[in-house]
């Protein structure tokens, strides 16, 4: 399977990014120059770009229009039931159409790229699936030892569109050192949600583990697939790290405060990192039912909704 990979990179300084228009728009790898070689910050699996691999197991898969797990595969909103299709393994939907999509390239430059995926023009029966038409539009920028993600969610139809937007990075460990002792994360983040079978309940509570996190956290000691709240803001922005102290680099993931979650997740392969910004609660729709607010985002016809990630090498 022939997939295209679009590059994009800042010449004077050597930064380069990798992206996969053909699965999902992903960005699955982000370099910067270092004395002893360029710094991938990205994991990706070997076969990612021969389309075989697991889609949402490399780079940064785009989850939307919901983010992580959905209770089984049937949901009501507004009255109405949809059906979905399971995916995770134990009979649940989760993280959404796109990420496994083909998306259209709407605009293409040396350090820039803009992708896009609307249900009704590049998969109709996703409107069977979902309340209303989507269109979502990915902008990936590089200047510098910065990428920045940028994205536009529209609400084409004329009936109201709930949704939740996920990132997903899978960020390489160590950065630069030989092993990923002395490796530290940090996610200022209070509380945890509480999970059943991988689904929250509705329940939040302060955690040992979310102190630990939002001082800094040695990521070998670390096994986590954990949904945080409380994110901690400073200025409408938080700033996620992963300190390596052998090679004195630190990358920073930086988002606004339009997200309501983080999920931090350690793969078992142990070679990356997951630190995944939600705008809304997993299972938001069950959450809703049962009296508790999710934070799901609705747009009326005619709304958008914008954001931006930033990811930084220091």
């Amino acid at each position: 399977m022939s997939l295209e990979i679009i590059t994009i990179s800042d010449a004077v300084f050597g930064s380069r990014a990798k992206i996969l228009p053909g699965i999902g728009f992903n960005c699955y790898g982000f370099s910067v120059p270092t004395p002893s070689g360029p710094l991938e910050t990205l994991y990706a699996a070997p076969d990612f770009t021969d389309g075989t691999a697991k889609p949402t197991g490399s780079g940064i898969p785009l989850l939307f229009p919901f983010a992580g797990r959905l209770r089984g595969t049937t949901y009501k909103f507004q009255g109405k039931s949809y059906e979905l299709e399971a995916g995770d393994g134990i009979g649940n939907a989760i993280h959404g159409f796109v990420f496994k999509r083909p998306w259209r390239v709407k605009k293409q430059e040396a350090g820039e790229v803009v992708g896009q995926f609307q249900a009704s023009v590049d998969d109709e029966s996703i409107l069977e699936r979902w309340p209303a038409d989507f269109r979502i539009t990915g902008t990936y920028r590089i200047a510098g030892q910065v990428l920045t993600g940028e994205f536009l969610i529209e609400n084409p139809d004329d009936k109201p569109l709930p949704f939740g937007l996920g990132t997903h990075a899978y960020f390489r460990v160590p950065l630069g050192g030989h092993n990923t002792k002395g490796c530290r994360v940090k996610v200022p983040v209070s509380t945890t949600w509480e999970l059943k079978e991988m689904l929250p309940t509705g329940r939040t509570a302060p955690a040992k583990v979310a102190d630990e996190l939002s001082r800094g956290m040695a990521l070998d000691e670390m096994k986590l697939d954990t949904v945080f709240g409380g994110l901690k803001f400073d200025d409408h922005r938080l700033a996620a790290t992963i300190h390596d102290e052998a090679s004195g680099r630190t990358l920073t993931q930086t988002f606004d405060d339009q997200f309501k979650a983080c999920v931090v997740f350690n793969p078992p392969h142990r070679q990356a990192v997951c630190m995944e910004p939600y705008t809304t609660i997993p299972d938001a729709f069950s959450l809703l039912d049962s009296g508790v607010d999710p934070h799901l985002r609705i747009l009326a016809p005619g709304e958008s909704f914008r954001t931006q990630i930033e990811i930084r090498v220091d």
